[in-house]
């Protein structure tokens, strides 16, 4: 992706948490007639170093599940937010300001590989639901489900690794900006309930 390098995150460990964070990505792949592509929730292992592991599953019937082999692009998109020239400083000054867009997004790749015993996808549907019913207070859990049920829903699916070769972040938070511009957009975020995205720009330094 077009990544200048004042907005560019290499930290592994920075862009593992941001995947965590929002962990529905859509998942890209080349295929003999034009792309394919689907929006799937991942899981992000750290081994092996230095970039890591995603996984996840699809139903058989998707044309993903044809591209056993195939290098695939994980797409996943954090926090973001319309920017309006009227928050910067320079707006008041000039005038020679237009709108943007600011937003966090990670690119990952890998070589796509299948698998489907029912072991190894059984492991992989727990790990995801305990990814994300944790915190509950009352979480579901796999066994909660009769298991002849759950054995028929695993033969509807396919597991897949990514075994990550690349894998660029990028944090477009105002760093082009002067600093005046940078705490008008802070405040203006604030102001409309964006308190997150209002953080990632006052973390972000601008890069030299």
């Amino acid at each position: 992706m077009y990544n200048p390098p004042m907005f560019r995150e290499d930290r592994v460990d920075v862009l593992h948490a941001s995947m965590r964070a929002a962990p529905l990505a859509n998942l890209v792949i080349a295929a003999s007639d034009g792309f394919e592509a689907s929006p799937l929730p991942l899981l992000i292992d750290p081994e092996p170093a230095p970039l890591g592991t995603l996984s996840g599953h699809i139903a058989r019937g998707n044309p993903l599940a044809r591209g056993d082999g195939a290098m695939a692009l994980a797409i996943f998109m954090g926090p973001d937010a319309y920017v309006t020239p009227s928050w910067y400083a320079t707006k008041r000054e000039t005038g020679r300001v237009v709108p943007t867009w600011n937003y966090v997004t990670i690119h990952a790749e890998g070589r796509l590989r299948f698998f489907d015993d029912p072991a190894s996808l059984l492991a992989l549907v727990k790990k995801l639901t305990g990814r994300h019913e944790a915190g509950r207070a009352d979480p579901w859990s796999v066994e909660d489900a009769p298991a002849d049920f759950i054995a028929a829903q695993l033969k509807g699916i396919i597991g897949f690794t990514l075994v990550l070769t690349r894998l660029e972040g990028k944090w477009k938070m105002s760093q082009n900006r002067p600093a005046a511009d940078r705490a008008g957009v802070i405040a203006g975020l604030r102001e409309s309930g964006r308190e997150e995205i209002a953080a990632l720009i006052g973390a972000e330094a601008p890069k030299t």
